[in-house]
């Protein structure tokens, strides 16, 4: 099954009982939804999770500039891959919640990547109606230890 078809399967079944689903669920949900749209190419899909007041990087970024950071790395990437290592959710007060997590990634013209990155991900998300929209987001890329060859 496709992947833009199989989240949009997600995305109905989560809408039909996002009641009986967690905060933490949801918001996973949400980032599945927008990894799916950001592999396929989709890039407004993937801006819907966003909310209007959305403000990146400690505030240097704002809504229409991460619009613009999504369209460059899917021009850049015919193959842009995503994957998400633990994600951790807290809710908080007033229908707010914050998910951290690191994320990989990988991007290339084919079916191998040509490069990748790791990062850790902070997030705040805010309810709206039976939605959570991406409010905050700050990502800084970790530096993995140079591997040491072994001479023999």
């Amino acid at each position: 099954m496709r992947p833009a078809l199989s989240a949009m399967l997600v995305a109905l079944l989560l809408t039909a009982c996002s009641d009986n689903l967690s905060v933490e669920q949801q918001i996973i949900a949400s980032l599945r939804n927008m990894e799916a749209a950001a592999e396929d190419g989709q890039h407004l899909e993937f801006m819907g999770y966003v909310a209007d007041s959305f403000a990146g990087q400690q505030g240097s970024l704002d809504r229409r500039g991460f619009h613009r950071l999504m369209i460059f790395q899917i021009n850049q990437n015919r193959r842009l891959q995503a994957q998400f290592f633990p994600i951790h959710v807290q809710e908080s007060a007033n229908g707010m919640a914050s998910a951290y997590f690191r994320l990989l990634v990988t991007g290339g013209g084919g079916l191998l990547p040509e490069r990748g990155q790791l990062f850790e991900v902070e997030t705040q998300w805010s309810r709206s109606g039976s939605e959570w929209l991406l409010e905050k987001a700050d990502w800084e890329a970790v530096h993995l230890p140079d591997l040491q060859t072994v001479d023999e």
